[in-house]
């Protein structure tokens, strides 16, 4: 017990810490989610279903991922290809919050726009930044190790890098997330003082880049197939959603899958046949693992307008998920390590389902039934599903990290975090369909007039049919695909 205790602690490296500052600001994005959350609700007429199709743009960013991994592999920036992409990426980020601060604070600069199109344009610019210092991170997560060891130590330190970002990433969840929500309720009336807090999130990416100690790497050259392509493909996705092309999204998403999955069989063929299967088989239960539906943004109107949840009680939520998930990711460092991926996905496919249960049970009132408070069983079915968040993730980044090909890292982890995105997005439409399936709305008043109703009546619906497929689809994939078959 006490080694499981102490593995993280003896991973860690003093080398490491500006590494996992970076990783630290992208996990402080949270700080303002739940003010945002209720402001979005309360501002902006957007339905669940707008909600699930603006949550698939956002992750066309992580989706190009490879151009910026092509970028950081060999473009310089004022001589260096990692630390000013960082910085860079912390001007967007900053941006974004200057825009959130004006919109939500009605601040005359922005009065000429819709607040609509405020947020959405900061909130695609926030996206932009944090998947640029999200490539530098990765690839600079295989350069902080010491190249002086075995290649069997080498593997282990790349393994262990990725347990400690996940850590460093889910305290900054905890924390901030915590934080960030218990202001929501402080500043109900003046939600822009979250926003202008939430200024030193890019102040720490800024500052562990400026001290990290990277091993030399040399500057490869520009692969153009992969960055013109990447080009080509963004310019591609920024033309169908202004144009607003009949079934843009679905469009975007078959041509970015089959992008992306050329590209990365293309940058794979080098390796051994073993290597290739193994990989392969991996990638189609992760994609399939993350591309199933959630019930989306109308689960937490539900909450706030039957439950009565408010802006603390979230942060209580946040604070409950993000430190139960860092202890269940502490303890688990050496199960991550050891375990194949499939074992792991059809265990966390298990528990998700059983612990879906209880969302079910309060929406079909049965906890008034047994006498238990909404608010007992949230919080109790939080802190036992927290611990399971991120362990797919770091699996991934590990297999990722090991077969990454030398002066092509950018590129790999890029392509690799590309597929895994794609696969949000196929989640975000199948999201988006149910939302339009089975139609749920809060109560919407503009200029004192009640523009839509209140209704929660196919939320059941909505919550079986999304747990029902998260359970079956998975379970299935995993049993045919399982790579330790390989």
């Amino acid at each position: 017990m006490l080694d499981i205790l102490l593995t993280p602690i003896k991973a860690m490296r003093l080398r490491y810490i500006p590494l996992l500052l970076v990783y630290f600001a992208y996990g402080s994005s949270v700080f303002t989610a739940i003010a945002e959350n209720f402001w979005v609700k309360e501002t902006l007429d957007m339905s669940a279903a707008n909600l699930a199709e603006l949550g698939i743009w956002l992750t066309v960013p992580w989706t190009v991922k490879m151009i910026f991994g092509s970028l950081v592999d060999s473009v310089l920036i004022f001589g260096s290809n990692r630390k000013s992409y960082v910085y860079i990426g912390a001007l967007l980020i900053t941006l974004s919050s200057l825009m959130m601060i004006a919109v939500v604070g009605d601040y005359s600069i922005v009065a000429e726009f819709s607040k609509k199109s405020v947020y959405i344009f900061a909130s695609v610019i926030a996206v932009v930044g944090f998947v640029m210092q999200d490539v530098v991170a990765d690839t600079m997560s295989t350069e902080v190790v010491d190249k002086s060891q075995s290649k069997e130590e080498i593997h282990r330190e790349l393994a262990s890098i990725q347990v400690l970002a996940r850590l460093s990433l889910g305290f900054a969840i905890f924390i901030t997330g915590w934080i960030g929500g218990e202001l929501a309720s402080v500043f109900k009336d003046n939600r822009e003082v979250v926003f202008m807090m939430a200024m030193f999130v890019p102040l720490l990416s800024i500052l562990g880049v400026t001290l990290v100690n990277l091993n030399p790497v040399p500057v490869s050259k520009i692969n153009r197939q992969v960055l013109f392509g990447g080009l080509i493909f963004a310019i591609f996705v920024v033309t169908m959603g202004y144009a607003q092309v009949p079934y843009s999204q679905e469009i975007v998403f078959v041509v970015s899958l089959g992008i992306v999955l050329y590209l990365l069989n293309d940058l794979i063929a080098d390796l051994s046949e073993d290597a290739i299967r193994h990989i392969k088989m991996a990638m189609i239960i992760i994609f399939v693992y993350r591309a199933m539906p959630s019930v989306g943004a109308s689960l937490q109107w539900w909450q706030i307008d039957v439950l009565g949840f408010d802006e603390s009680f979230f942060a209580k939520l946040s604070a409950i998920s993000g430190g139960i998930a860092l202890a269940g990711m502490w303890f688990s460092a050496k199960f991550i390590v050891k375990r194949n991926i499939a074992e792991v996905l059809i265990f966390l496919t298990i528990i998700g389902t059983l612990l879906s249960m209880p969302i079910i049970a309060m929406y079909y009132d049965i906890h008034t039934m047994l006498g238990v408070e909404a608010r007992t069983v949230a919080l109790v079915d939080t802190a036992l599903a927290s611990p399971f968040d991120y362990i797919a993730q770091v699996l991934m980044l590990t297999l990722v990290a090991i077969h990454a090909p030398e002066g092509k890292k950018g590129t790999w982890f890029a392509l690799m975090a590309s597929l895994m995105n794609i696969a949000l997005s196929a989640g975000g439409l199948l999201t988006k369909y149910l939302n339009k399936i089975f139609v749920v709305s809060r109560e919407v008043i503009t200029d004192g007039v009640v523009t839509t109703t209140q209704d929660y009546s196919q939320l059941g619906d909505l919550l079986w049919v999304a747990i029902v497929a998260g359970f079956v689809i998975p379970i299935v994939v995993i049993v045919k695909f399982n790579p330790s078959k390989a």
